[in-house]
């Protein structure tokens, strides 16, 4: 079955760097689009980044983490990753990975995702 496992969240200091890592199993890495997403205490999930399917793809990112936030994959290596810098308290959350099964121009817009990790959490002190 497909399983996506995030890893590298932890606790850092506001102003500073984090990158996640998601290691996909039990699908044709290469031939899917891969996004992040975050939920914090409270809130609603919200789409973070997505990459198209290939190396050094297409990538979407919200507005929020624009210009913050660094997304890449290596497909030899089934692997997605999350580079995150200047970081701020509100981008505490459980950082989660998922499969963009298909979207039309924009999968902030209208991507359709599923497989879900445990998600990794990110806590940003003040």
């Amino acid at each position: 079955q497909v399983q996506l496992i995030e890893s590298g969240g932890g606790l850092v200091q506001a102003g500073g760097s984090l990158s996640l890592s998601c290691a996909a199993s039990g699908l044709t890495f290469s031939s899917y689009a891969m996004a992040w997403f975050r939920q914090a205490p409270g809130k609603e999930r919200e789409f973070v980044a997505a990459i198209n399917s290939w190396n050094s793809g297409s990538t979407w990112y919200a507005d929020s983490v624009k210009g913050r936030c660094g997304i890449s994959r290596d497909n030899a290596k089934n692997m997605v990753y999350l580079s995150m810098n200047s970081l701020k308290p509100e981008d505490t959350a459980v950082y989660y990975c998922a499969v963009v099964l298909r979207f039309g121009s924009n999968p902030l817009v209208d991507g359709k995702f599923d497989y879900w990790g445990q998600g990794t959490q990110v806590t940003v002190s003040s």
